[in-house]
Order: C-alpha cells, then structure tokens, then sequence
C-alpha cells in the first residue's frame, strides 16, 4: 500500500481544506490593502515572519507568514497553485492529512529560510568585524559591494570624502554605524506567502503523480516528475546565485520540498509497517 491507496470516499475540484485556504488568504490579502490604506499600519510589520534576533520577532509568525502576501500576483499565483495541485492532494489524503501536510511545510519553509538567514547574518557580522579591526574606504567600499550591492549608489560619496581622510575617526564612526544600520534593515525586512506550503503541495504531486502531464503555460506539456525535479533545481541555483537581490525567499520554497519529501516519506514507512500483505 502507498499514500495513492488512501482516496477518501468521493472526489471535489474544491474540497473544504483547499476552499478555506483560499478563502483565508483572500480575506487576510484585503485585510492588508484595507488597513494599510486607512491606517497605514503594514500587517507584515506584525504578521510577518522576521528574524529570530530581530525585536519584531515572535514564534507565531512562523504560521501567521504564510497568509500574508507582498501583492496581487503573488497571492494569486499561490492561490491558482494550491488549487490547480492542492485539490487532487486532498481528495486523495483527506482533510486532516492534507492540511497536516500544508503546515508541516509550511512551517518547516520558514525554519530552513531562517537557518539560510542565520548563516547570512553571522557572514555579515563577521564582516563588519574584519572592517573594524582594520577600517579604511576600501575595507568598507569591498564590505558594501559583497554584501549590499543595492546600496553602493547612496554610499559612495561617503566613500569618496573618505579617501580624502583614510584616518579620520569621524568617517569610521559614521561607517560603523552605516554597517550596523544595514544588518539592522536585513534583520528586520519580513517574509511573507504561502509560497514555501505550495512548493511542498508541488513536491507531493510530483511523488504521487509523476507521470501526471503538467501544461507549461497552458501549451507545453511536460511530466509532474520533471517539472518539480527542474522547479527544484532552479530554486536551489537561484538561492545560491541570491538572484541580485530579487525579493524570493528561494531557500524557503526548497525548505517547503524537504519537509514535504520526508513526511511523505515518513508516512509511507508508517503504513508499510502497519499493512499486511497477502
């Protein structure tokens, strides 16, 4: 027996799990756009998941992330994933195992992206100690291009001026301060969206179902097994290249497919142990 064997009675494009997700996370989207446009009050400030060494951090923001989104096609491309490949998951596990699964993922997406942030921060801080053992416009010109490249623009008169005193006391105070000031904003900027719960529901569809035909925009048809082995792999190649900055949280959709991978893992084993075969 494999997790295919365990269909529930009956089957729906849109079973209760999935429809409520969808639902919550429309309603929790316009929740947004309506309280910051009243109040101006940003609910990722709050709901989103920060840093563990960030003041703005609390633990129930490892679920409460995932129901928040940056904007309408984010919420919407997530939203169309979990219904396109969520349904046939839960029609098959059923409600509990389905939504067990969407926040093991979930939750474990957010684990592995703040691992990846950790890993991230101690390298920043590392650095800026190496600048502060040995200060100069170089040391700090080098920091800057290695770590935040965005911010070479607003920098480099500073750095300029700075040529001119290499010793001055005043210009590496100032560059202690900018340095701190910038892990400070990495330490503080949220994650927000059900992406790493979707790319868990994607690896378990691509286990299930591997020779399933997934249509590439609608047009090109290509096996569930090679698209998430190619969605897997582009995931891990752009995480690691940090994609110029481009605001995805890479590592956390490959977090959402590893916890995916060894819960199902997991509970096949479970029901291999329990089954009796003739």
């Amino acid at each position: 027996m494999n997790m295919q064997q365990m269909s529930p009675r009956g089957f729906s494009m849109l079973p209760p799990v999935v429809k409520n997700l969808l639902i919550i996370n429309g309603l929790v989207f316009l929740a947004q756009l309506a309280i910051y446009k009243v109040y101006q009050i940003d609910l990722a400030d709050y709901l989103g998941m920060h840093y563990f060494g960030s003041s703005k951090f609390n633990p129930a923001q490892l679920v409460t992330y995932m129901f928040l989104h940056g904007n309408f096609t984010h919420v919407f491309f997530n939203m169309f994933a979990l219904w396109m490949f969520g349904y046939t998951l839960e029609n098959v596990w059923g409600p509990k195992r389905f939504l067990i699964y969407y926040f093991v993922t979930g939750i474990g997406a957010a684990l592995v992206h703040m691992g990846v942030m950790w890993i991230g921060i101690n390298s920043i801080e590392n650095s800026i100690a190496t600048v502060m053992a040995a200060p100069s416009p170089s040391a700090f010109e080098a920091f800057i291009n290695n770590h935040f490249p965005a911010y070479y623009g607003q920098v480099q008169a500073f750095i300029q001026r700075w040529n001119n005193s290499p010793a001055d006391i005043e210009y590496i105070s100032q560059a202690s301060k900018y340095m701190d000031n910038l892990i400070n904003i990495q330490m503080n900027v949220p994650t927000v969206g059900a992406s790493g719960a979707v790319f868990g529901i994607l690896l378990a569809f691509g286990m299930m179902f591997p020779n399933s035909m997934i249509y590439l925009y609608f047009f090109f048809p290509i096996k569930a097994k090679w698209f998430v082995i190619g969605y897997g792999a582009m995931e891990l190649f752009f995480g690691i290249q940090n994609s110029a900055g481009d605001n995805v949280a890479h590592f956390a959709h490959l977090g959402g497919m590893i916890f995916g991978f060894f819960l199902i893992k997991y509970w096949n084993r479970k029901l291999n142990r329990y089954t009796n075969w003739d």
